[in-house]
């Protein structure tokens, strides 16, 4: 009980300060060589509790993936979105980043007045932001959205996994591990990875 309380302290003091609607943003896969970057925006009614609920990196696969359905049943809102490689590639991860977070947000349609972004760094969202280190594991609403969007970037790494099996996507989801390394000295690059994270493992400038 203690970390559901916990997880809304900060909610909690926006709320005395009458910010109104509060969503979470968070992503997932900003560190990969390979597949898109993923942000979820969730909008949770105030207190609820979910058992388990919290940072989606401190949480097993299954226990994600058991989440995952409860946080959308019981969501008021949320959004998933993606940035791709090629987006990535042209305008670097942060943008890229920002681009999915505003395609998630996009999809609450004006639902929420104030946005909860995990990390430090923010942009012009459109409404009010508070950027949260840690967030996932300090607010309900980001815990939340981080765990839809690790659960959809894994399963998008999955499914890529079918139409390149070589890579091993479905085992390190595009993170440069030894295996996925020796696999690009073998294969070289397919189109789902990053070109600007390659460059200087080929040697390019």
């Amino acid at each position: 009980m203690s970390d559901i309380i916990n997880l809304w302290e900060i909610e909690d003091g926006l709320n005395a300060q009458n910010v109104g609607v509060i969503c979470g943003v968070d992503e997932a896969g900003r560190g990969p060589l390979a597949g898109p970057v993923c942000a979820a925006a969730v909008i949770l009614p105030e207190h609820l509790e979910i058992p388990g609920l919290n940072d989606s990196k401190k949480l097993s696969d299954k226990k994600r993936r058991e989440l995952f359905p409860v946080i959308q049943e019981q969501a008021v809102a949320y959004g998933i979105a993606f940035a791709s490689e090629k987006e990535i590639d042209e305008m670097n991860i942060l943008q890229a980043t920002f681009l999915a977070m505003k395609r998630a947000l996009a999809q609450l349609d004006g639902k929420a007045d104030f946005a909860l972004i995990d990390g430090n760094r923010e942009t012009d969202f459109g409404i009010p932001v508070m950027t949260v280190v840690k967030g996932d594991s300090r607010s309900a609403n980001i815990a939340a959205a981080s765990v839809l969007a690790k659960v959809t970037r894994d399963r998008y790494m999955e499914q890529l996994a079918e139409r390149y099996p070589q890579y091993g996507f479905e085992v390190h989801k595009g993170y440069g591990t030894k295996a996925h390394y020796a696999a690009l000295t073998e294969h070289g690059m397919c189109d789902a990875h990053r070109r600007s994270f390659l460059k200087k493992f080929y040697g390019q400038k």
